[in-house]
């Protein structure tokens, strides 16, 4: 049987990679990515806790925190569209828009 624990484990673990993936790649788009895999490790929490209780709030709240997900890739994507058309590079280093 699968517990609470179990669950909190996995999202713990994946919210790990996640957040390593995101403080040393220097691709914009592996960023991108690795901060989506924080969001679903922090979504099955919400997911693992709502079944424990036997509650719906919280698969309500995941719901919200996919559409608010989708919305930020979007907008993202379009970045980083725009600064590979611009600098043809999507290097976190290459992309230092704030330099002097």
């Amino acid at each position: 049987m699968i517990t609470v624990e179990h669950v909190l484990a996995l999202s713990g673990l994946l919210f790990a990679i996640g957040a390593l993936g995101a403080l040393t790649r220097r691709n914009l788009i592996v960023i991108l990515m690795c901060i989506e895999l924080m969001l679903n490790a922090v979504n099955l929490a919400f997911v693992g806790f709502a079944r424990a209780w036997g509650d719906l709030g919280g698969q309500v709240v995941v719901l919200m925190v996919i559409a608010v997900a989708a919305g930020s890739v979007a907008v993202g994507l379009g970045i980083v569209i725009a600064l590979f058309r611009n600098r043809d590079s999507v290097n976190i280093e290459d992309v230092s828009l704030l330099k002097w």
